[in-house]
């Protein structure tokens, strides 16, 4: 199994903290954003005497909530096509374990969210990746650099919209040539979902389960952590029209029983999060993007891209190695007592040698933070290059 390159560095994190040094982390996607307090009452208020397993594929009433939401979002679903999950991370390895056998291919925009290289491992896939570049704002690779990548093993295009780590949004052009490359060659196209609340500058999100004609190709990966900012809730789902695919998921729900109870019952409630919430917290993600953005612009040396959603962004910085640059600047370096956490790009990388100059940060800190965190990324890297 792959090291996560979010979590290796905790240590050395802690290790900070203990010498007295407070740590700014940009290396997780932990918002500060607060949990509605509707869900969070759900739970506190509850009368529940025992506290029982819940249905393997999630109670029918949190199921047929969160097909109204999907509705209301252009996703024409019933309770039927949905599994609730212990996390988006659970639902990724229903998915791989229900559409593969090991040794099949998934092939994968790299960068992509470091955990995709856990799941493959853990249900014997091969990742293919195919590149995308910060050059591009790391926009959809040719469909004829996918293509070339085709095997008879190639069983899906797996794709996170927005990204996680690029925050790149596909647009519903994009989603449409992939379409036509998934039916072309009769593969799943699976996306996962989970920052779709997220998308800034006026565009809009486009969901793979609203275009017609992927009904039995299209899957959807989706969770309650960065919508509510509940990540400790784990729950998520998984979402497809093609109820093959969901009668052999349901079979990995039952070997592991049921998703939290209590979470389930939270996650419910947040379904009647106001549109406001939203509306406030993209507009607090949008200030803090511009924050950073400007901030890192301003340091010699370093390039980054743009987000067009979610809460992230790759900054290629004026060094060698980033694993050894954010292990450093943890262990050997501060300023006031103060340092940052960064997650280093490799890991959301899959072919050797690629983002080695690259870091993920992710802004779910206040602007104030963010502006003394670059502060501090700028002294470093003048240290470290001297």
């Amino acid at each position: 199994m792959p090291e996560s390159p979010i979590r290796k560095l905790v240590p050395y994190a802690e290790d900070a903290k203990k010498r007295g040094v407070h740590v700014f982390h940009l290396n997780i996607g932990q918002p500060d954003i607060k949990t509605p307090q509707i869900a969070l009452d759900a739970v506190k208020n509850n009368k529940i005497e025992t506290l029982s397993y819940a249905r393997s594929e999630g109670s029918e009433e949190y199921r047929t909530k969160l097909a109204k939401y999907y509705v209301k979002n252009n996703i024409n679903v019933t309770a039927d096509n949905i599994i609730t999950t212990t996390g988006g991370s659970e639902a990724l390895l229903f998915t791989m374990g229900s559409i593969t056998d090991p040794g099949d291919e998934i092939i994968i925009p790299e960068p992509f969210y470091a955990n995709y290289n856990g799941f493959s491992t853990a249900s014997g896939v091969k990742v293919v990746p195919v590149i995308s570049k910060i050059e591009n704002n790391f926009a959809l690779p040719k469909i004829e650099d996918f293509e070339k990548l085709i095997t008879p093993k190639t069983k899906a295009i797996l794709i996170c919209n927005p990204g996680n780590p690029s925050g790149y949004l596909y647009s519903e052009e994009e989603i449409q040539k992939l379409k036509k490359m998934v039916l072309k060659h009769d593969l799943f196209l699976i996306a996962d979902e989970v920052y779709r609340e997220f998308t800034y500058d006026g565009l809009k999100h486009t969901s793979v389960l609203s275009i017609e004609g992927l009904e039995e190709n299209a899957i959807v990966i989706d969770s309650v952590s960065k919508r509510y900012s509940m990540c400790g809730a784990r729950i998520g789902c998984v979402v497809s029209k093609n109820k093959t695919f969901i009668k052999t998921a349901i079979k990995f729900a039952q070997a592991r029983l049921s998703p939290p109870t209590y979470a389930l019952i939270a996650s419910e409630a947040a379904l009647d999060t106001p549109q406001s919430y939203f509306d406030n917290v993209t507009k607090e993600y949008v200030d803090r993007r511009n924050t950073l953005i400007k901030a890192l612009e301003n340091i010699d040396g370093i390039k980054v891209a743009k987000p067009k959603g979610a809460f992230y962004c790759v900054a290629e910085l004026p060094v060698k190695d980033t694993d050894h640059f954010a292990q450093w600047i943890l262990e050997s370096f501060n300023d006031n007592k103060q340092t940052v956490m960064v997650a280093p790009a490799s890991g959301f990388y899959s072919t050797k040698g690629e983002g080695k100059n690259q870091i993920r940060m992710a802004y779910v800190l206040n602007k104030e933070n963010l502006i003394r965190s670059v502060e501090i990324l700028a002294k470093a890297l003048k240290q470290y290059n001297s």
